[in-house]
């Protein structure tokens, strides 16, 4: 089963692959299966990306939706899933490239199903929604005291703005799911900490974010939930920074202000919420 399994993913792998990036993970998960039990393998991912190069909408490159693996040019988004999906393979004890992009495609997609571009975990909401149904991930939302802010959900910019995406423009059923998927998705509250709480150190309240959680940054556009995501990194300083695949620095990089000084600069940023991903399902 495993061998068929393997053929299936290698006979219709190279539509969607960049030049040399399969070579490229097989040597991140036999690098990262090396390392100690105690490694923090979300950073240690992280960390063997730094300097790849920023650009925006890598996965908007084929006329129908296929599973993208690029590794050579990643968005904030992309960033944050290669080194999930990294993770995940390697807690798995596996080092086979199909492996990574099995869960690669879990991650990406509504409950872990390509099924067109729609099926794609557009909103970052959504992502979280899927992959803890699915066991991945747990968003934190406590304590009470630091996750202090509320949200509602409401979200409605690709219906309103579908000649944005090429692959959505010209397709109505599609602009049908993401509608109908929008609306299934909005409604709901959720917690995360306020701009002004990230000012503390690791030995308060804001300790309950972990080093190489994945921070989504809350936004006040209207239609949109996440405006932006990172990785958490408690620097050298005692403060919380942010490791992303940068638009202003065009590339992977470990942001040098703090997450408070960084959100500071962008007024439209309310806070970020927190995702933890996790081994298996918690009870």
């Amino acid at each position: 089963m495993r061998l068929r399994r393997s053929l299936l993913f290698l006979a219709f792998l190279p539509a969607m692959l960049w030049a040399g990036d399969s070579l490229r993970v097989a040597q991140l998960l036999c690098e990262g299966a090396a390392q100690s039990r105690e490694t923090n393998l979300m950073l240690f991912y992280a960390r063997e990306l730094e300097g790849v190069p920023y650009v925006a909408h890598t996965l908007e490159v084929n006329k129908e939706e296929q599973l993208v693996v690029n590794l050579h040019e990643l968005d904030c988004t992309t960033f944050v899933e290669v080194c999930v999906a990294l993770t995940l393979t390697t807690w798995q004890g596996s080092t086979l490239y199909e492996d990574f992009c099995q869960n690669l495609l879990r991650i990406r997609y509504r409950q872990g199903i390509l099924s067109g571009y729609a099926s794609r975990n557009h909103y970052f909401s959504q992502w979280i929604s899927s992959n803890q149904k699915l066991g991945i991930a747990r968003e934190i939302s406590s304590p009470a005291s630091l996750f202090s802010a509320t949200r509602e959900i409401n979200l409605h910019y690709m219906s309103d703005h579908p000649s944005a995406y090429p692959m959505l423009a010209g397709d109505p059923s599609a602009q049908g799911l993401i509608r109908q998927y929008e609306q299934e998705s909005s409604g709901v509250s959720v917690r995360y900490i306020p701009r002004e709480r990230l000012q503390g150190d690791q030995s308060g309240d804001l300790g309950a974010v972990h080093d190489g959680d994945i921070l989504a940054i809350v936004t006040s556009k209207d239609g949109l939930d996440i405006s932006h995501l990172g990785l958490a990194v408690w620097d050298s300083d005692g403060k919380l920074h942010l490791l992303n695949a940068s638009q202003i620095h065009r590339k992977v990089v470990l942001e040098p202000m703090t997450l408070h000084t960084y959100m500071g600069k962008h007024p439209s940023q309310l806070g970020i919420r927190v995702i933890r991903i996790i081994c298996q399902p918690e009870k």
